[in-house]
């Protein structure tokens, strides 16, 4: 009997000199997608469901078939909330792992870190975290995709609906890109609608006490308070704010109210606040997409319900994926183009990615958190308004910079 593997090894050589290497190669060699999320630290929760999101978004691409055959493989990495770590992770998955996009990063810090090494490598890289300054054109490139909603956007959202003529504004603000950008983008708004920033009180990424700052916020006597952070810093800031009593005078406003916060925190502490996000699960009542998606996620995960932060690495994988199934090819330049002029829906309803910038161009949920725990655990948040998509909610491509 001859030996079957040499039998497979003429059979292959037979389809390459028939002329077949394309289309062999393919269906060896994987869809690697790299995922750099900061696994350890502050965000490590949100950075968890970012995980399992990309996951579900892999399988569901696989057990539909593919790329003619060609499965699609996730490469988790842990960027540890470090610009520097990120860079090394991205710089590692595109020589030594051979990815061929990038999805990831969940801080303005590393997303940038990550965008500067993939855009001198020419690698497709969809950011998944707020950041304002990746859409400029300093941190820009043809490479470059953000699915995430940026703080303009959301300060925009969160900010008309919040703030009041003649209302005292004061911030708490994390000190990096993302606390300065949704300060900037408050103060904006502000201004638009005739509210008065009284006050800003800027505090280090990971702090555990903030009792030096909330006397002197207190002090300000302001309306609205606006805790300009996010991860724990979010929940043990509006924790202590509850404790010394300021939210009996005062409202409590988060641009980022996340799923995750609010389950591990609690409902007391974050009653009443107001926030925004790009997604929760109770919207399947008004959009099919979100109904298919959140039982696809529920089948996989014991019934529980996908979050905000993680959905959006859900839409950036499904999306490349679709982009590179239209495109009938993993070609950068070709995946580029599909993507720039993709209209999807993956999981919230319509959505694209704006040209002069790849902004994906979607709505923001306004959101409030319920003050008591309901029979669904998962039921933690009511929903007063969406702002629906628009070029409306971004600052336009000619004061970014670019030409119209």
């Amino acid at each position: 009997m001859k030996n079957p593997v040499l039998l497979l090894g003429a059979a292959a050589a037979f389809a390459f000199a028939a002329g077949a290497p394309a289309a062999f190669a393919q269906t060896a060699q994987p869809i690697r997608i790299g995922l750099p999320v900061p696994l350890t630290g502050p965000y490590g929760a949100e950075a968890k469901d970012q995980v399992r999101n990309a996951e579900l978004a892999v399988k569901e691409f696989n057990d539909a078939g593919g790329l003619n055959g060609r499965k699609a493989e996730l490469l988790v990495r842990d960027d540890r909330l470090n610009p520097g770590e990120a860079a090394t992770r991205a710089l590692e998955l595109i020589e030594k792992d051979k990815v061929n996009f990038i999805v990831g990063g969940l801080s303005a810090a590393t997303q940038l870190a990550i965008n500067n090494v993939t855009k001198q490598r020419k690698t497709i890289y969809i950011s998944i975290s707020q950041s304002d300054a990746i859409n400029e054109p300093a941190d820009f490139s043809r490479y470059t995709f953000h699915e995430a909603l940026n703080p303009h956007m959301t300060t925009q959202a969160v900010g008309k609906y919040a703030f009041k003529k003649g209302m005292r504004i004061a911030f708490l603000t994390a000190d990096y890109a993302y606390g300065h950008e949704m300060t900037r983008g408050f103060t904006r708004v502000a201004k638009e609608v005739g509210a008065e920033i009284v006050g800003e009180l800027k505090h280090p990424l990971g702090a555990t006490d903030y009792s030096t700052f909330l006397p002197r916020l207190q002090s300000l006597k302001p309306d609205v308070i606006v805790f300009n952070n996010f991860g724990r810093d979010n929940q043990i800031s509006i924790k202590q704010a509850n404790d010394f009593g300021m939210k009996k005078s005062m409202k409590f406003v988060t641009p980022v109210l996340t799923y995750t916060s609010r389950v591990a925190a609690g409902p007391a502490v974050y009653e009443g606040v107001i926030g925004g996000t790009s997604y929760y699960w109770e919207i399947e009542s008004q959009v099919p997409s979100a109904k298919r998606f959140n039982e696809q996620y529920k089948s996989t995960h014991d019934g529980s319900y996908p979050s905000d932060y993680g959905s959006m690495a859900y839409s950036a994988v499904k999306s490349l994926l679709l982009a590179v199934k239209n495109a009938g090819t993993t070609d950068t330049e070709k995946v580029i183009d599909t993507l720039t002029g993709l209209k999807y829906d993956t999981y919230k309803g319509p959505q694209f990615y704006r040209a002069c910038d790849h902004q994906s161009v979607q709505s923001v949920l306004i959101i409030e958190s319920k003050s008591k725990e309901s029979r669904n655990p998962f039921d933690v948040f009511k929903v007063p308004y969406v702002v629906p998509g628009s070029d409306g909610l971004l600052r336009s491509c000619s004061e970014l910079g670019y030409a119209s």
